[in-house]
């Protein structure tokens, strides 16, 4: 992938004769104020105090307004609220311009003047807009940081001390501001009583900052010619070797894990993990340092202001997809290459709008253009599905069944076919679209997960199967931390679908999408009082996952090496099985900051420092688990057998022991050494075949306690449910039992029972009683012998 990069001559300016004068004799001013208005047009402004408006349309500049003769301009800022795409629409959207006498001027979209304010004492660095629309910050060389209202009304002062500050930036969630000064960054969140991270972070000067709304990472360009990436509490993530010249600037792309770093006469494209893509060198003319990098709302083109006065705009090309025997290059603005490996053929596709996002996968190339969707079939390439009105696609992803776009209205999922099959919405869905990224969003083969941005240990999970409820009252899995990032799996059957998720302590888990609640439907109350019980820990200190294309196999990165799960789903429960079919792998020859680049069939893709590292996982186990998918559970014991590996057959128990195949599952333990569990299936078998009492055991092995009350309390079991808590040493639970279900059991007390059963735990323990709730029987019982 490389930039293409076009220089905005100044020269062109449509104007008065006199001002075209002036414009040429001003056109060495260093433009260091720039930014988009839309994705067609920029608006920009040097020292020579005009606002100028470029067009990707006319190719031309125009003079929109022009500033006081004492107001030198020394950043810009549009707050877009009429729409990402519309560039405006019913005058919301507002300019923020600020001045190196300490003022800001807050303009509309006709360049009226609405609110100019003296802010500092010293010339401002930055004026930013939030993220979220609801206020901007000023931080100046008097080394004060202000937080104003959008009107321009002062809300706090959160910064003041000696130092001047260089350059200051928003969190992505508006929460946290970071700011230099001299060679240090610091970190100050608004929380109340929070306090303030500062560190170290180059030999001279810090010159620019970017925080990225895709990885929560923060990127630095200094003085000592090099540009570095910090993680949100100052730990570095990476280091560049030194450049010939200062980094003048960076700016994370906010689509796509892409940054970009400006420094004398160069642009350089780098991955957000910090290798780079490749380097645009400007030699004739000469354009000077970058001072300035502004990425358009899609992501698809940057606008750069230089030292000389050039406006630059530069787009990414020759981007790569790789999908089985398809590869998709886009190789201009408006055409990607589609190549079919299997059969030699190449297609070049046109497009008649500008090319925003594209995906591959399952056959299918889905084309995200301004305002259309272009489905194309790998066997059908010449005739493209196409749908209207899709504007500024965000995220697409890919999947067996369906596809899904994320574009500035909702989100969306389709059929291959082009019919749109679900548009799910949420509480405060609307609100939360421009944080949605492909970390918090996942489209498994039936199930289509989101996270809660505002409430980020949220899941909301709707399903995917035509006329299922969930797909307009979707369910919700609560985790016990935030969620940094989620995967539901896109192979296997549709009662077998799973979701993993990391949370911010990188911590792997693992829950099943469907019966979440033990098969009960009173509401979503009680899916989140048993939610806890569902989800299963099965990984520690991962950094990225993901589930293979056609197999329920699951890889994941550390940060010195790599793990597979070959039954994650089945045998979360179990961490014996857990252990059994998990394998760990170094990574030492491939180098740091690895990432998982794509999961399909039996073949893991790594990328590293740009590199592309495939690794095989173990193929009897993909081939397993897809005998085991069609239920071919003899041809799956003869893949058992010819092997004869410890995960194979442990993979194979524990899917046998969720369908009920007790047969196979008592000899796949037996192969994998596990006598407890041979034992505990002989047992099953004695139970009365597809009773209650064997399918609630079955359950119990599989760690559903929830699931084998359940299928008790429906049967009518009480007694055996009370049984079933006291075994688990769930005292609470079996009282509330014994006493809810006290009358429907003639012949045996339960709540005596249930006593009994505690004076010999207590017995045992040698103490005396605690729990208030057992207290209570122990004082009617001394009342009534009184």
């Amino acid at each position: 992938m490389k930039l293409k990069t076009r220089i905005c001559k100044r020269s062109s300016i449509k104007s008065t004769e006199t001002s075209q004068e002036r414009g040429k004799e001003s056109s060495n001013y260093p433009l260091s104020c720039v930014d988009w208005s839309s994705n067609e047009e920029i608006y920009f402004v040097s020292d020579d105090h005009q606002i100028y408006k470029w067009s990707d349309v006319s190719r031309d500049s125009v003079e929109v307004a022009k500033l006081p003769d004492d107001f030198i301009p020394t950043d810009l800022d549009w707050l877009l609220l009429g729409g990402r795409s519309s560039g405006g629409g019913k005058g919301s959207d507002t300019l923020l311009i600020s001045s190196n006498d300490g003022r800001f001027i807050i303009l509309n979209k006709s360049a009226r003047v609405e609110r100019s304010i003296s802010a500092h004492t010293a010339a401002i660095s930055s004026g930013r807009w939030s993220p979220d629309g609801a206020g901007l910050l000023t931080a100046a060389e008097d080394g004060v940081v202000k937080i104003w209202s959008r009107s321009g009304m002062l809300r706090s002062t959160v910064i003041q001390s000696d130092e001047a500050i260089r350059c200051a930036r928003w969190s992505p969630s508006s929460t946290a501001i970071v700011f230099s000064q001299g060679g240090h960054i610091s970190i100050k969140p608004l929380a109340a009583n929070s306090k303030l991270i500062r560190w170290r972070a180059h030999d001279g000067l810090v010159l620019s900052l970017s925080w990225s709304s895709q990885s929560n990472i923060i990127a630095s360009g200094g003085e000592d010619f090099r540009f570095k990436i910090w993680d949100a509490q100052g730990a570095n993530l990476f280091s560049s070797a030194a450049e010939e010249y200062a980094i003048t600037s960076v700016a994370f792309n906010p689509e796509k894990d892409y940054l970009l770093v400006g420094t004398f006469n160069m642009l350089k494209l780098c991955h957000s993990t910090g290798w780079s893509y490749s380097s645009a060198r400007f030699t004739s003319p000469n354009v000077g340092s970058f001072h300035t990098l502004s990425w358009s709302s899609d992501g698809t083109q940057v606008a750069c202001g230089t030292s000389t006065g050039q406006l630059i705009v530069a787009y990414a090309v020759e981007q790569q997809l790789i999908s089985r025997n398809l590869k998709a290059t886009s190789t201009s603005r408006k055409s990607i290459a589609l190549q079919d490996i299997a059969n030699g053929t190449n297609d070049v596709l046109d497009f008649p709008q500008r090319v925003i996002n594209f995906a591959l996968g399952y056959g299918h190339l889905v084309v995200a253009t301004t305002h259309q969707l272009h489905i194309y079939n790998e066997k059908y390439v010449n005739t493209p599905i196409i749908i209207d009105g899709r504007n500024d696609v965000r995220i697409i992803e890919v999947a067996k069944k369906y596809f899904m776009v994320v574009d500035a209205s909702s989100i969306w999922v389709y059929t291959y076919t082009g019919r749109l099959h679900l548009n799910p919405r949420y509480p405060g869905s609307q609100a939360q679209l421009p944080l949605l990224n492909w970390r918090c969003i996942s489209l498994g083969l039936d199930v289509l997960a989101i996270r809660d941005s505002s409430e980020t240990s949220l899941l909301h999970l709707f399903d995917l199967i035509p006329g299922a409820s969930r797909q307009y009252e979707p369910q919700s899995l609560r985790a016990k931390q935030q969620l940094a990032e989620i995967a539901a799996c896109r192979a296997g059957n549709s009662d077998d679908q799973f979701i993993a998720f990391i949370d911010n302590n990188r911590e792997l888990f693992i829950s099943e999408t469907r019966n979440l609640s033990g098969g009960s439907s009173n509401g979503s109350n009680d899916r989140l009082i048993g939610a806890t019980d569902e989800i299963y820990k099965i990984g520690t200190q991962l950094t990225s996952i993901k589930w293979a294309s056609e197999t329920n196999i699951l890889v994941g990165v550390h940060d010195s090496c790599y793990s597979i799960w070959y039954c994650p789903g089945e045998g979360a429960a179990d961490p014996t099985i857990i252990a059994l079919t998990t394998i760990t792998l170094d990574t030492a020859e491939f180098g740091k900051h690895v990432a998982i680049e794509s999961f399909e069939d039996a073949i893991i893709t790594f990328r590293c420092a740009g590199a592309l590292l495939p690794v095989n996982v173990n193929i009897y186990c993909e081939v397993l688990h897809r005998s085991l998918q069609e239920g071919q559970w003899q041809q799956a014991l003869k893949i058992c057998r010819l092997a004869q590996h410890t995960s194979l057959w442990a993979t194979l128990a524990a899917v046998a022991t969720r369908k009920h195949q007790l047969q196979l599952s008592e000899e796949a333990y037996s192969a994998a050494l596990q006598i407890d569990k041979v034992c505990y299936l002989q047992h099953l078998k004695t139970l009365s075949p597809s009773s209650a009492e064997q399918m609630a055991e079955n359950s119990l092995m599989l760690g559903r306690m929830l699931e084998a009350e359940t299928i008790l309390l429906h049967n009518r079991k009480f007694g055996q449910a009370v049984a079933l808590a006291l075994r688990m040493h769930n005292w609470k639970r079996a009282l509330e039992i014994a006493q809810k279900h006290q009358g429907d059991q003639l012949d045996v007390d339960l709540v005596q029972k249930v006593l009994r059963e505690r004076q010999r735990y207590l017995k045992a323990l040698q103490r005396d009683e605690w729990d208030a709730l057992y207290l209570n029987y122990a004082v009617k019982d001394e009342n009534s012998s009184d």
